[in-house]
Formats: structure tokens, C-alpha cells, sequence
């Protein structure tokens, strides 16, 4: 993770998802617009970023990771990323300027009123981990890439950005789907009052694009993205399309700033 070098710039904090670690941003740091500074730190317990914090729990992350960021940063989270960074919004609302979901809800976990992933698929994935770590996480990164059209070399190539940092391990990992399948952030979410921005994919099948009329009814002024094409990973399967929603929404922040 860069360091921050020059205190004038605006500052974006990228947050990975579960099971990979800083390395998945990889393909994107050049192209983003260089009026601001980049910071992707790897979430406690995951990549340079081990061991978990003990006694682990969401708050205990959660505190670890604020003091890595500095005041007013852009947090933008993916996935598990993102549920951290509302839950960062919220609790440390002075770290955080503006917050940036990518395939990132409140709640991930399918409710009577709200589309989300089945409680089953967690299991699933909790009771293979104890069996074999590598091959769940190879799965998870198929079922993220699935939908795309390019889902056999976007898994490929989510599988080759992490390879370079350490694997979580299994209690990092175990954690991780605890804190997906237990966290309803969606009051913390309502209640926020930075500006919100995210990106979609419609053909997500971990967090389904039927979610986001939900956000925007929790976050009326919220200003949220669907790239048609894509999956839950837009930045590896839809790179362009992505990076000008992440270089639109950072020229509008920094320019808001003015």
C-alpha cells in the first residue's frame, strides 16, 4: 500500500473484497485520474494485513482499518469492502468524505424485503473452507466472475492480481463470511449523511441488481450505476466502463471540494 506523499491531494481509499486482498486493484491504479492519492489497504486479517485482530469481531476490524485512513478520505469499498465502508461512514463519519460502493449493499443476505444472497450459499462456502481453503476461495472467484461474458479469464485474472500477497487464513476467511452473513448496516446506511455513489453489475449473481432501487429508497440523493454487462467484478470484466464511473465520481468529488 502506497503511502500518502503529498497532503494537498484528495485522498481515495479502495477497500477489496473477501477472500482476495489489495492486489485485485492492481489492474487500475495507472488509470486512475492523478489529482488524487491512492490507498488500498488490506483488510485485518487478510493479504500483509495478518494476524486478525484479537478478540476478532466487525468493530475490532473495523477500528484497525479507520486507523489506517486518513480525515476525509474518498472510501470507496467492493463487496465485503464496501459493507466496511458504510459501517466506516458511519462509526468514523470523520474519516470519511464521500463513500464509493462497488457490488456493495448494507445487508447481503437475502431478507423478506430486500434481494440478497440465500443464506444457503454462506453455508456452503463456511463448511467448504474447513475442507479445503485454496478451492473455496478458486470457487468464489469463479461465482464473481459468473454472468460476464469473459467469466473464465475474469476469474483467471482475479486468481493472478492476489497471488503476489499472502492467503488469508481460514479464521480470516471464516470471519469474513460471519461478518457478510450476520451485518445489517442498512439503518447506518439510511442515516448517513455524506454523499453516496455506486457501481453495479446487472448480471451479478452475489448481490443482485434488483437491490438498488432498495439503496436509493435508504439514500434518496444516492447516485448509482448499473454497467449492464457485468458481474460482481466490474473493474477486472468491464475495465473502461468502470474506470470512468470511478474517474466521474472522483473529478465530481474533488471538484464539490472547490
Amino acid at each position: 500500500m502506497a503511502e500518502i506523499s503529498d497532503t494537498d491531494k484528495p485522498v481515495l481509499v479502495l477497500l477489496h473484497g473477501w477472500g482476495v486482498n489489495q492486489g485485485v486493484w492492481q489492474t487500475i491504479l495507472a488509470d486512475i485520474i492523478p489529482t488524487v492519492q491512492v490507498l488500498t489497504p488490506d483488510i485485518p486479517g487478510f493479504g500483509l494485513a495478518q494476524p486478525l485482530p484479537q478478540p476478532c469481531s466487525f468493530d475490532q476490524v473495523l477500528a484497525r482499518l479507520a486507523s489506517q485512513i486518513p480525515a476525509n478520505s474518498l472510501v470507496c469499498g467492493w463487496s465485503l469492502g464496501g459493507l466496511l465502508a458504510i459501517a466506516l461512514a458511519d462509526h468514523y463519519p470523520e474519516k470519511v468524505r464521500q463513500l464509493g460502493l462497488i457490488a456493495a449493499t448494507p445487508c447481503f443476505l437475502r431478507q423478506t424485503d430486500w434481494p440478497g444472497m440465500q443464506a444457503s450459499v454462506m453455508q456452503q462456502f463456511a463448511q467448504s473452507l474447513q475442507r479445503d481453503l485454496s478451492q473455496t476461495v478458486s470457487r468464489f472467484l469463479a461465482i464473481q466472475a459468473m454472468g460476464s461474458a469473459t467469466a473464465k479469464s475474469d476469474a483467471a485474472t482475479l486468481k493472478q492480481t492476489i497471488a503476489s500477497y499472502p492467503q488469508a487464513s481460514a479464521a480470516a476467511l471464516s470471519a469474513g463470511l460471519t461478518f457478510l452473513t450476520t451485518e445489517d448496516l442498512r439503518h447506518s446506511f439510511a442515516r448517513l449523511t455524506q454523499p453516496v455513489s455506486g457501481c453495479f453489475g446487472a448480471l451479478d449473481s452475489l448481490v443482485p441488481v434488483a437491490v438498488v432501487p432498495a439503496l436509493e429508497k435508504l439514500q434518496p440523493s444516492a447516485k448509482i450505476s448499473v454497467l449492464e454487462k457485468a458481474s460482481h467484478a466490474p473493474f477486472i470484466s468491464h475495465r473502461a466502463a468502470f474506470l470512468a464511473w470511478l474517474n466521474g465520481w472522483l473529478t465530481s468529488a474533488t471538484l464539490s471540494d472547490h
